[in-house]
């Protein structure tokens, strides 16, 4: 029988053997509601959130950690993708809330730790989720996001450069993940730079230059590297979540 990974699967006892033995670990993937290019589909950072976690289930439980990938939270900011058809979000002070309760209701279940795996990189959603965690006890909830330096220079030369927003980046992960990805072959690079236009204080893709709300160069993206950039991906959540629960040990021995 295939070895279960999502929560929403389970039974509630199945639930109670799992928090009964701890360490365990729910990784909750974030992501967002917004067009990424005329390629690629609306929930591709969900999507890129929850293949991710799927993959760092496998080094979790090798280090002996009972993960399990709850069900995904697909809205968020969305501000830069403002007049696009499809987009949408909700307020940032909303999804800090939200995501603050989800993570205090998986802790009072019996979950030694909850992290959320963020996919969805406008700055505003990245403060937002990171708000979420920050009244919990220490060592007891973590975000996993690509946006830090630590992990971000791990990822592609395009990601690095900033203008990866569905281009070789994105396309990649999302054949990889095996989900439908439209005539990426046929368009063109843009070098809209993202990460220049935020340092500029331009608040849309538009704005950016991104009128068909991609940037990068997805005619080259490959399944296999988007393979290799789930390996840096999944390695990111494992060790956010060891290292939270390391802290969470110590902590507990010294009070």
């Amino acid at each position: 029988m295939t070895e279960r990974l999502y929560l929403a699967e389970l039974t509630t006892d199945e639930v109670e053997r799992i928090v009964a033995a701890p360490p365990c670990v729910a990784l909750v993937p974030v992501g967002s509601v917004e067009p990424h290019g005329p390629h690629l589909p609306l929930a591709t950072d969900t999507l890129i959130s929850a293949e991710a976690s799927c993959r760092a289930v496998t080094a979790l439980r090798a280090e002996g950690v009972a993960a399990w990938i709850a069900p995904s939270v697909p809205y968020g900011v969305t501000e830069f993708a403002a007049g696009f058809a499809g987009t949408v979000g909700v307020d940032a002070s909303v999804l800090t809330a939200f995501l603050a309760s989800v993570a205090t209701h998986f802790l009072a279940g019996g979950w030694s730790h909850v992290c959320l795996v963020n996919n969805h990189l406008e700055p505003a959603h990245d403060a937002a989720v990171r708000a979420s965690i920050a009244g919990l006890p220490a060592g007891r909830a973590s975000v996993a996001c690509p946006l830090t330096k630590r992990w971000g220079r791990t990822l592609s030369d395009e990601f690095k450069r900033g203008n990866c927003h569905a281009g070789r980046y994105e396309t990649s992960l999302v054949l990889a993940a095996g989900a439908d990805v439209r005539d990426h072959a046929a368009l063109p690079s843009l070098d809209a730079n993202l990460a220049t236009g935020i340092r500029a204080g331009l608040t849309t893709f538009r704005a950016i230059g991104m009128d068909r709300a991609y940037t990068g160069a997805p005619s080259e993206a490959t399944r296999e590297e988007g393979d290799a950039l789930y390996e840096r991906l999944a390695e990111m959540i494992t060790v956010e979540v060891v290292e939270s629960l390391a802290s969470l040990r110590s902590r507990e021995r010294t009070e």
